[in-house]
């Protein structure tokens, strides 16, 4: 049992930044891929592309809790993002007749100050994240974090209100998506009536 305690011990000490482990290489391939695909989504003039760009970097996460041994969280996300957020996107692009193309509209030219915003954005989270968590330390022999029942004792405690108004905003999207489409074919409807009309004129004035 020493012996094997102690080459344990030692194949902990001579692991370090640069001898990774085989999951630290997957997790950092899989950001990369999870990154690129979130590029592609905000830079995308197809709409549909820029959706389903956007389930490749929802997936991609949701690997990366998979690989940090938060299963529960890793089936909330393909379940919850992937199967309903993405979905409702869709499902609101094809109510409002989006382009399946190309769209010119899908660039509004302020791309210096879409990206400052980005960035200030990002830089403001990774500040509140580290400095919420500073002083955090994660007890690696008790209860796992990802685990069902820390994740939910903690999802209904200190997150309910978020969580209800997270379902009350896609909703909205959604009652949107339904009312612009409404006033879509309304607008096309009276144009086809207006150009039947002048139509029917032109043909009684000859």
């Amino acid at each position: 049992m020493t012996s094997v305690a102690a080459a344990v011990t030692a194949a902990t000490q001579t692991h370090g930044f640069l001898s990774p482990t085989g999951v630290e290489i997957a997790f950092l391939l899989v950001g990369l891929v999870t990154f690129g695909a979130a590029i592609v989504t905000v830079t995308t003039k197809q709409l549909v592309h820029a959706a389903l760009w956007l389930v490749v970097a929802l997936g991609g996460l949701a690997v990366e809790y998979l690989l940090l041994t938060a299963e529960f969280i890793a089936w909330v996300q393909v379940l919850i993002y992937v199967g309903s957020v993405v979905v409702l996107l869709l499902f609101g692009l094809m109510l409002t007749r989006a382009p399946i193309g190309r769209s010119p509209d899908a660039d509004s030219g302020n791309r210096w100050a879409a990206l400052t915003v980005a960035v200030a954005a990002a830089a403001a989270l990774v500040w509140v994240v580290v400095d919420a968590f500073r002083t955090t330390w994660v007890d690696l022999d008790g209860v796992p974090q990802g685990t069902t029942a820390v994740t939910g004792s903690i999802l209904f405690q200190h997150w309910v209100l978020p969580f209800e108004a997270l379902s009350v905003l896609l909703l909205a999207a959604l009652v949107g998506a339904i009312v612009l489409s409404r006033r879509t074919a309304r607008a096309q409807d009276t144009n086809t009536k207006a150009q039947d009309t002048n139509t029917k004129a032109r043909e009684g004035n000859r």
